[in-house]
């Protein structure tokens, strides 16, 4: 069965990724985590996300095309990046989550995938 494990980010996380002087440490306790389970046989994909300031929020009403810039949502933490594990069942994907660094100072959150379909 297939997860997607969603790490969500602080503000300060995001800040860090390309603040010179604290980037190293960011990047470094990522660094661990991406060999692991990129070397896993449980690993599907993953991608990561800019900041939510490059993000664009779209609806449409009556008819028209809203856009909004930044996220939608104003919240203390954002999705920073997602990663995708083909494992027994939830346990296993828990396993991968709490093993993921933004466990440690915001929030991961864990879903199945839907499966795939024929019309998909």
């Amino acid at each position: 069965m297939q997860f997607m494990i969603l790490a969500y980010e602080t503000d300060d996380a995001f800040e860090a990724r390309t603040d010179p002087s604290r980037s190293g440490e960011y990047w470094d306790s990522w660094s661990g985590y991406l060999q692991l389970l990129g070397s896993s046989s449980e690993f599907v994909a993953a991608g990561g996300l800019l900041p939510p300031t490059t993000a664009t929020t779209v609806r449409r009403r009556d008819g028209q095309r809203q856009l909004q810039d930044g996220p939608f949502a104003d919240s203390k933490e954002h999705l920073g990046g997602y990663f995708v594990v083909e494992v027994a069942d939830i346990d296993a994907a828990l396993v991968w989550a709490e093993r993921c660094p933004a466990a440690a100072y915001a929030s991961v959150e864990v879903r199945p995938l839907l499966p795939s379909s024929p019309a998909m």
